[in-house]
């Protein structure tokens, strides 16, 4: 575990580069039930996996690095979703790479509150994703998929924090706690030297990650609809983390309404049902 801020972003580069992502405890199971069908049947296909393992963060950003490791090395372009992720892998070589995966109950237990504060971070990308396929598919976005991907994993680096520097993250999580009107990034560079987004950016791009999943992922071109579509769906998850009822979501509501109406060519009140609908 680190229990005090690296020098540098590099450094924390360094530290997150080949570190141990666990997975949820479902995956784990998910993985036990779909090998002994494998070893029976042989029926198990790369559609079925990843249906099954999409909504576990963690275990879609392994999969992707350890593919786009294997094709940096070989010089192929890199698969922009998890299936094309398991289809390059091939269904045996998935099972042997996660013959022994680890439970983040596992990894943190001695940290039950990084336990706490991480899966409300999961839920959180959960949310964000439905938002963003929901509005992606809207504009009738052909990249729909790839921006939901983007959405889930747009807190990663946040998601490697707890599990890797839970104390840390826990300063983080009480000073926002304490104060909801800090700047999440403020704090971010205070506590950890760094900004969660700038770390998850370089970590992507150090491992290969596709580049248009990098770029969806890349607040700082919001300006393009395909990123803009998950930004709104990252911040709308945000802000309503607590409830729609929280005083830091009911203030930051006629923006984000207003954002998303315009960029999915609704109504506000129309914009308002249909994320209720999708967050019901």
């Amino acid at each position: 575990m680190i229990d005090r801020r690296l020098p540098s972003i590099s450094a924390w580069v360094d530290a997150y580069r080949d570190a141990l992502i666990p997975v949820l405890p479902g995956t784990l199971a998910d993985l036990h039930q779909f090998r002994d069908i494998e070893e029976r049947t042989g029926s198990v296909d790369a559609h079925t996996l990843s249906e099954a393992f999409s909504h576990d963060p963690l275990m879609t950003l392994d999969v992707l690095k350890r593919v786009a490791r294997h094709c940096r090395s070989s010089g192929a372009e890199p698969p922009e979703t998890l299936v094309g992720a398991i289809v390059m892998l091939g269904i045996g070589p998935f099972f042997r790479a996660y013959e022994q995966p680890v439970s983040i109950l596992d990894w943190l237990h001695e940290h039950p509150a990084a336990t706490s504060g991480l899966l409300k971070v999961i839920t959180r990308g959960r949310r964000a994703s439905r938002f963003a396929v929901n509005f992606a598919l809207r504009r009738q976005d052909e990249d729909a998929l790839i921006i939901q991907e983007a959405a889930l994993l747009h807190d990663f680096a946040e998601m490697l924090m707890w599990c890797h520097a839970p104390a840390l993250m826990q300063q983080v999580s009480d000073q926002l706690n304490a104060d909801h009107r800090l700047r999440s990034k403020d704090v971010q560079q205070d506590v950890l030297g760094i900004s969660l987004d700038d770390l998850a950016i370089q970590l992507m791009q150090q491992w290969s990650l596709p580049p248009l999943l990098i770029e969806c992922t890349d607040d700082r071109l919001a300006h393009h609809p395909r990123i803009r579509t998950t930004t709104l769906a990252v911040r709308l998850a945000r802000h309503s983390q607590h409830g729609w009822d929280d005083p830091h979501a009911q203030a930051a509501w006629p923006d984000d309404i207003a954002d998303v109406a315009a960029l999915i060519n609704l109504s506000k009140d129309a914009t308002w049902r249909l994320i209720q609908d999708i967050d019901g």
